[in-house]
C-alpha cells in the first residue's frame, strides 16, 4: 500500500493506476482519491517497491509505502 501526494481529481487517480498497472509484474492496482491511497498487488519476483514508486513519480505524484501493522499476539 501507498500514500499517495499531489492528487487533486479522479483523473489523477485514474492516471496514477494506469501507469502502476504498465510495470512488470503488478497484476493490479486500486488509487483511492479520497484516502490518498494506493492498493497494489504484485509480482514480488518480477518488480518491487522502489519500481513502482519510481512510476508513480513518472507521472507526476509521490508515493510513500505504507507498511501493514504487524498483529499482536496477547497472552491472556
Amino acid at each position: 500500500m501507498f500514500a499517495i501526494e499531489g492528487m487533486t481529481c479522479a483523473s489523477c487517480a485514474m492516471r496514477i493506476e494506469k501507469g502502476l498497472k504498465k510495470v512488470p509484474g503488478v497484476k493490479d492496482a486500486s488509487v483511492n482519491l479520497a484516502t490518498e491511497q494506493a492498493i497494489v498487488t504484485f509480482d514480488p519476483l518480477q518488480t518491487g517497491l522502489e519500481q513502482m514508486m519510481q512510476k508513480v513519480e513518472a507521472v507526476g505524484y509521490k508515493a510513500t509505502p505504507q507498511v501493514a501493522p504487524v498483529p499482536q499476539v496477547h497472552d491472556s
